[in-house]
């Protein structure tokens, strides 16, 4: 339901609510998260939206999470008077919004930190300031979605001790059966630099040329479409690779895809990824960011360094040409996925992080 702000409820039992706070452009893999957060994870959640479009808190809604939208800090002010147990804010407007918020009214702070993107001047700033809020007293514990990232904020100088890993994970699911007709490699993601559809068609180009039968498809939308659609055409592969848009219905098209690829310049816990593997999607990705963490090279799919399109490319081959392999990496990785990022066996360890975060209480 969408509540009014500053609407007057009972006071019963919210000294355990947990009020999420994020801004966002869409739907993309930290939204996933805290739709899933907030429906799988025991407690009571609602979520604050700071400059969102309807259609996502229109998603939540029709998932039963609570969910506002505030307009600015006064609107927060306003909402937080209500005096909730914890504010977990999510990316940076969001934990500089949460930051102020409870300093003026003296609430437990939290962070969810999904990853920093540090790829221009002002990324970096973001970043800088980002960690040194969380170094902060103002901030009693922050979960880190990999361990890339708790590195960084030590560095920065946060005791280790205010630091938790937990990565993201994903709810039960039936996959539907794998239903792969032709080779068709898959790219996932926004189509912005930071997930390199640009070293995407670097990699599946040259490959597209060897293999007449091949095609590829990227799935997503952003500020690249145009750019990319341009390659491909240069290419004379219009026909083979595909600009598919955003999709709703990720699970048909993980049973469709040969390889999955993911070629970011950074990453968290990429969501895509959990969701790839539980699908028994053979997995190539760049070694970033957490990805090293999720993935064991030639275990449960294949690394190359971060950059290299070459070697990416010669990895996605090998998969293509080698479907024994593909298919024991793709076990692997569904037996990754379920045994070490499900979401109900994490649940434990946010239940111990907000009890620590709420009142510095053992869980």
């Amino acid at each position: 339901m969408v509540v009014a702000l500053g609407a007057a409820v009972d006071r019963h039992g919210m000294r355990d609510e947990i009020v999420h706070l994020i801004c966002s452009g869409g739907f993309y893999g930290a939204e996933r998260m805290l739709l899933d957060h907030c429906r799988y994870v025991p407690g009571r959640h609602r979520v604050i939206f700071l400059k969102t479009p309807d259609s996502l808190s229109q998603r939540f809604l029709a998932a039963g999470v609570e969910c506002l939208h505030a307009r600015g800090l006064k609107d927060l002010l306003l909402e937080l008077r209500r005096r909730p147990g914890l504010i977990n804010a999510h990316n940076f407007r969001g934990q500089v919004f949460a930051w102020v918020c409870a300093g003026l009214l003296k609430l437990p702070l939290a962070l969810t930190q999904h990853g920093f993107t540090p790829r221009s001047l002002k990324q970096r700033l973001y970043m800088q300031i980002a960690l040194h809020m969380g170094g902060s007293r103002r901030v009693r514990r922050i979960a880190c979605v990999a361990q890339s990232i708790a590195k960084l904020y030590m560095r920065a100088g946060t005791p280790p001790a205010k630091l938790d890993v937990i990565p993201n994970g994903l709810p039960p699911y039936a996959a539907p059966p794998r239903q792969v007709a032709a080779p068709l490699v898959g790219f996932v993601g926004r189509l912005d630099a930071e997930k390199g559809p640009d070293l995407f068609l670097d990699a599946v180009l040259p490959l597209c040329r060897q293999r007449p039968e091949l095609q590829a498809v990227l799935l997503g939308e952003g500020r690249k479409t145009a750019a990319l659609r341009a390659r491909i055409d240069a290419a004379g592969l219009d026909g083979r690779i595909h600009l598919a848009g955003y999709q709703n219905d990720m699970a048909a098209w993980f049973a469709r895809i040969s390889v999955l690829a993911l070629s970011s310049r950074a990453e968290g816990t990429p969501m895509v990824l959990l969701e790839a593997m539980r699908a028994g999607t053979p997995i190539v990705a760049f070694a970033v960011g957490g990805v090293p963490d999720m993935i064991e090279d030639g275990v449960n799919g294949l690394l190359a360094a971060p950059g290299d399109t070459e070697a990416l490319s010669a990895r996605i081959e090998r998969l293509l040409a080698d479907p024994q392999l593909a298919g024991h990496l793709a076990s692997a990785g569904y037996l990754r996925q379920s045994r070490d990022y499900d979401l109900a066996t994490l649940a434990k360890r946010w239940r111990c992080f907000y009890a620590l975060a709420r009142e510095g209480a053992p869980c």
